[in-house]
């Protein structure tokens, strides 16, 4: 794996977790957090999505949709958790 492509997951991270982060209130937890739940998004997604039958197509939009898809799944549990 080049820099390249690390640099390309930093960025689909951080613009997954940011979007996960808008659309589950509360749930932003920064930059770095950000790019955390945006990648650990991507890896729950990329998993779940296609068990479920979902497939939204190749490219770097379909990237960043999937990881909001899993970052907003993984800040959902994580909203539960901190309630209990």
């Amino acid at each position: 794996m080049g820099i390249e492509s690390i640099i390309v997951w930093l960025i689909v991270g951080a613009i997954a977790g940011w979007l996960a982060g808008l659309i589950v209130k509360g749930g932003g937890f920064g930059l770095l957090g950000n790019i955390v739940i945006g990648i650990v998004g991507a890896v729950v997604a990329g998993w779940l999505l296609p068990q479920l039958g979902i497939r939204l197509g190749t490219g770097i939009v379909s990237a960043i949709i999937n990881s909001a898809i899993g970052g907003i799944i993984v800040l959902v549990i994580l909203s539960l958790i901190r309630r209990a």
